[in-house]
């Protein structure tokens, strides 16, 4: 079942409303530091919060990475980046002290009482297809108990004044072009000059180096994560979105597992399975087959730099559609529910200026395009022409330097006083 839904966070934060009101009387109190870091990522050690981390630790930076769990602080060891776990009172003091704040899903991604006069970065997990923010409905979505009382408007009213107001705190929230920038204005009601643009450091992964030295890489640690795909086998990552906590309409049926399990065995493909990590939806073949392995959060917390070691992204609404266009690789789109999905949540564009109108609705249809892909070049030809297309739309830079870019862009915002002694080149 799903970990989580809008009507269960918002609930969580109208609860928490007197221990947001504590953490302002603190951070009114407390002196923010001259040059201290707090880092946090709700996806755990990745994403852009580790590229952006990586430039200013190299850089001298005096930083603490907040975590939530075992997992991230052993994680966090692995790398040689100090931690404290942020519900602590030492996660609590360290946010309510740094002088910048860096957060790529929200502010519970460090301790969410002690952000209020901070300089907050926020990174974002993506590149928006599906509404976000301001811009989607199910952002102040409110608890069913609440509605059940008469009470959905003044609640949805305090929700979005506590959206707003928490949006109003962000100092800065780098975009990965014009055309993303107006998307993530609109959803957290930011100026123009809170969203530059400098490219996404979550994807500096994907274009920093040699492509052949990138995808051996990632194809060596898919395997050590999910076992053994061989030399001549290809690899596809399917990765369905969340569903705010919805039953995933993708999840095959018996007869499918059959036939999608076949097809593997006969193209020789090796399937990911990518579930987003607050969706529902069991993706477990029922006779069991080596050709479907997953590839949950659990092993992989950032998927990202796994991409370059993918033969084909098999996916419906999820962000990876955009990063997989640096790469690039092919996509097959898969949309079950496109138009139910479109009243709920909503898309900037329409969902065919990203997928085409020849996306599959069932598993016989993305199976058919998958084999197409893989078995004719002119078909796979097309379908990366339509991913460099695509990443020409979205992406501004693809040169690996959007974290020193974002990096240089804190610099300028908090001011001189907060440099180390040596600039980043």
């Amino acid at each position: 079942m799903a970990s989580f839904s809008f009507g269960a966070g918002n609930a969580r934060k109208l609860a928490a409303l007197p221990l947001y009101a504590a953490g302002r009387m603190l951070t009114l109190l407390v002196p923010r530091s001259r040059d201290e870091w707090v880092f946090g990522c709700g996806a755990g050690i990745g994403d852009g919060a580790l590229a952006l981390w990586q430039v200013a630790a190299a850089d001298g930076c005096k930083a603490v990475w907040l975590v939530g769990s075992e997992r991230e602080a052993t994680d966090a060891a692995a790398r040689g980046i100090p931690t404290a776990r942020k519900s602590s009172p030492r996660g609590l003091w360290r946010t309510a002290r740094a002088r910048i704040v860096v957060v790529t899903h929200g502010f519970g991604d460090v301790n969410r009482y002690a952000v209020s006069g901070a300089y907050i970065v926020q990174l974002w997990h993506g590149i928006p297809l599906k509404r976000i923010g301001l811009d989607s409905p199910v952002t102040l979505r409110v608890p069913r108990a609440v509605a059940r009382l008469g009470l959905a408007a003044p609640a949805r009213a305090l929700l979005g004044a506590m959206f707003r107001g928490a949006a109003r705190r962000i100092a800065l929230l780098p975009a990965a072009s014009h055309l993303v920038r107006g998307r993530l204005e609109s959803a957290f009601a930011l100026p123009d000059s809170r969203v530059p643009v400098t490219g996404e450091p979550r994807v500096d992964v994907l274009s920093a180096g040699a492509a052949d030295e990138r995808r051996t890489a990632a194809r060596a640690e898919l395997e050590r994560l999910a076992g053994r795909i061989g030399a001549d086998a290809r690899a596809v990552l399917y990765a369905p979105t969340w569903r705010d906590g919805a039953e995933d309409p993708a999840v095959p049926t018996p007869g499918e597992w059959e036939r999608i399990a076949e097809t593997l065995e006969r193209l020789d493909v090796v399937l990911l399975v990518r579930s987003h990590p607050l969706g529902a939806g069991e993706y477990l073949p029922p006779g069991g087959t080596d050709r479907v392995r997953a590839l949950g959060s659990d092993l992989a917390p950032d998927v990202t730099p796994l991409l370059a070691g993918v033969d084909v992204l098999v996916t419906d609404y999820s962000s990876l559609a955009f990063d997989s266009s640096l790469v690039p690789l092919p996509v097959v789109f898969f949309a079950p529910d496109v138009e139910e999905y479109a009243q709920r949540r909503g898309f900037y564009g329409r969902y065919a200026d990203v997928a085409g109108d020849d996306w599959a609705t069932d598993w016989s249809g993305v199976l058919s395009q998958l084999e197409a892909t893989l078995t004719d070049d002119g078909e796979r030809e097309r379908r990366l022409d339509r991913a460099r297309l695509l990443s020409a739309r979205v992406h501004t830079f693809d040169d690996g330097g959007s974290a020193r870019r974002v990096y240089r862009a804190i610099l300028a915002g908090v001011g001189d006083d907060a440099r180390p002694r040596k600039g980043p080149e």
